[in-house]
């Protein structure tokens, strides 16, 4: 069996980083079977939707390195609803219900009042019809058997279906909700697989039932559990984490697909480089059932440690003209961010300046000028300096260390001395140095 999926995304905004690890899910299992991932756009509802949603939601899976195999847009396939549509309501399995929204509301509050399931009643088939009301429309469950099925990640499910109100289908207006259209895609399209959150446990009850009356062969369900803010609160709180904001602090997307692959499973969350080696070791039987919390942090940590192992060709590209290999292999383990390369490029190949020193401090890097301007200049020009400037001074430890590192690089800390010296040259060197003891 060719293994198909589809993430079905409604543009009615942009992703969030829930929507994101559904969307990386369903690409990772269907990269790791090598099967077709579906972009699907749920557009059906055209009061919300809107085109420029559409454009960052291909814009956003770009940048993610999520790139469908196909795109389906719902808003180009309501010939085909309309048609399937009227088979259901040949058979009988849709049916017209007349009731308002304040009726139907008022009698799910009496049914709960007397401590019964506030299930729709179904009205006999001679009921008698509201005059100059246009009807909404309902899929009658079957309530013969119970629905099962042996859910990827929950395990075995059962539903009854006598305890389930007959989903809405269509509105009176003609309008289409989510559960029969998106079936009817499913079923068209092949999809063998559908992942998504724990909150469409139910709906998979109601459109199992769909397939069949369609005569079509349901797909396998993986519903997992639901992403939770490190705070404990909710969607509202991740809601408002989006692709756009994470692109725009900088953050490498393989950092954010690292974590989002990984939390919530019983794998151990540490920064991967490729979405197929992330796809290599994906199984839905390391998920787990409790929520899966999500930190941003975890994510800018990540992303340091991401960067400290890639390789000068997997960035070169995104780097200052002119930066070279030695270049980045020295510095990249002093990165948070990609762009904080262009700071220590700078002290590299460009300015510095002049550090605010103690009176003792700046007698030291003075005669460490001296002596770096008369030194031969090597690899070992560190070393050569520092046991030299010891011995004249006396100084050692972070006394002799730390006004050196912040004469010559304007940084309380980073890379190893001796590396940076050997790049920042002898010329350049000698001329902080001496800046720093005037100052």
């Amino acid at each position: 069996m060719t293994i198909v999926t589809r993430f079905a995304p409604s543009p009615t905004g942009r992703l969030h980083v829930g929507n994101i690890r559904t969307a990386l899910h369903n690409c990772l299992f269907t990269k790791r079977h090598g099967g077709t991932f579906i972009l699907r756009i749920d557009d059906t509802d055209r009061e919300r939707s809107r085109e420029e949603f559409v454009e960052a939601i291909r814009a956003d899976l770009a940048w993610l390195g999520l790139d469908p195999d196909s795109r389906v847009r719902q808003s180009q396939r309501f010939q085909f609803y309309e048609q399937q549509f009227e088979r259901l309501k040949s058979s009988g399995r849709v049916y017209a219900c007349y009731e308002t929204a304040e009726e139907l509301e008022l009698r799910r509050k009496v049914l709960l009042g007397r401590g019964l399931p506030p299930v729709y009643e179904r009205k006999p088939a001679d009921a008698p019809v509201p005059e100059g009301r246009a009807p909404h429309w309902r899929f009658r469950l079957d309530h013969d058997a119970p629905i099962e099925w042996t859910d990827l990640i929950r395990g075995p499910q059962r539903f009854d279906p006598r305890l389930l109100s007959d989903p809405v289908v269509r509105r009176e207006d003609g309008s289409w909700l989510y559960l029969l259209p998106s079936v009817i895609d499913d079923a068209e399209l092949g999809i063998t697989h559908v992942v998504r959150g724990e909150d469409h446990v139910t709906n998979s009850a109601a459109q199992i039932q769909m397939f069949v009356a369609l005569g079509a062969e349901p797909p396998e369900f993986a519903h997992e559990a639901l992403l939770v803010a490190g705070t404990g609160k909710l969607s509202k709180r991740l809601g408002a984490i989006g692709v756009n904001e994470i692109r725009g602090s900088g953050l490498e997307p393989m950092a954010l697909l690292s974590l989002l692959a990984r939390i919530g499973t019983s794998q151990p969350v540490e920064p991967v480089a490729s979405l197929e080696d992330l796809a290599e070791g994906f199984d839905f039987a390391h998920f787990g059932r409790a929520p899966a919390h999500f930190d941003l942090h975890e994510v800018e940590l990540l992303n340091a440690r991401l960067l400290h192992g890639l390789d000068f060709a997997a960035v070169r590209d995104r780097l200052p003209p002119g930066t070279g290999e030695e270049d980045w292999l020295l510095v990249r383990a002093n990165l948070q961010r990609l762009s904080d390369a262009a700071e220590w490029l700078e002290v590299l190949h460009g300015k510095v300046d002049p550090p605010d020193l103690g009176h003792e401090e700046r007698a030291l890097v003075r005669d460490a000028a001296v002596i770096a301007e008369r030194v031969e200049w090597s690899d070992q020009a560190w070393r050569t300096l520092t046991e030299e400037l010891k011995a004249a001074t006396g100084k050692k430890g972070r006394d002799l260390f730390h006004p050196l590192r912040l004469a010559l690089t304007g940084r309380d800390s980073g890379p190893e001395m001796a590396g940076l010296l050997g790049r920042i040259g002898k010329d350049r060197a000698v001329s902080r140095l001496r800046a720093a003891a005037k100052r």
